[in-house]
């Protein structure tokens, strides 16, 4: 009997220690929606729709007005006489109409944008009725160095580089295709190789008025 109660005795010391035995903790699971690294997140939606429409700005549609254009705003329909008025739209984009007294952008407008933008703008703070009327007038561009006949030409819509040198009587014999330069109104300066625009249109910048295209001459 004492052998047994000995016995059972240790048992019970025995259990009570290990309930009071601490126990193990597991680290915990990384989560599972965890954010990506910076460098490897995408970008959010409304950055990227910005960088779509910055993108999109940089394509000049044909039909704009440009730099270097010149034009002819007339106002008629009105009791007022307004003479009409001539002028070139500045390397900054913009004219200064009659009577407004401060300038508005003209550049990368159309000819029907800025007719409205005038209209809105003439009727009715300076007259009760009037049409405004804009025409462009008839512009050049240059080419110049190894071509067959050099000189001003007169612009046209659509013009590209390739373009603007077949209307000088295309490349001569001695004509350096690969380092053709343009020069704009402003003063910037591109370089073409006119080898690799003939394969691929994407790489025939456009022509505008009061560009200078400069084909060099090969030495080898």
């Amino acid at each position: 009997m004492k052998c047994f109660l000995s016995t059972l005795a240790s048992l019970t010391t025995v259990l009570l220690t290990a309930c009071g035995t601490p126990q193990y903790s597991f680290p915990d699971a990384r989560p599972t929606n965890a954010v990506a690294a910076a460098g490897n997140a995408p970008a959010p939606v409304s950055d990227a729709i910005g960088q779509v429409e910055s993108a999109g700005r940089t394509n000049q549609s044909f039909d704009q007005l440009h730099s270097g254009d010149r034009l002819t705003i007339s106002v008629t329909g009105s009791t007022a006489l307004v003479e009409k008025h001539e002028e070139q739209i500045r390397e900054d984009g913009h004219i200064t109409p009659p009577l407004l007294g401060r300038a508005i952008t003209a550049a990368g407008k159309t000819i029907g944008q800025l007719q409205e933008e005038l209209q809105k703008l003439y009727v009715p703070a300076y007259f009760k009725s009037a049409t405004v009327t804009i025409k462009r007038q008839e512009s050049y561009f240059f080419v110049g160095g190894r071509v067959r006949n050099p000189g001003q030409r007169v612009y046209l819509s659509e013009m590209t580089v390739l373009k603007a040198i077949q209307a000088a009587g295309d490349f001569d014999e001695y004509a350096n295709r690969r380092k053709v330069q343009i020069i704009r109104l402003n003063g910037r300066k591109e370089t073409i190789n006119c080898d690799k625009a003939l394969k691929n249109p994407k790489l025939d910048p456009p022509i505008y008025p009061g560009d200078n295209i400069i084909v060099p001459q090969r030495w080898y």
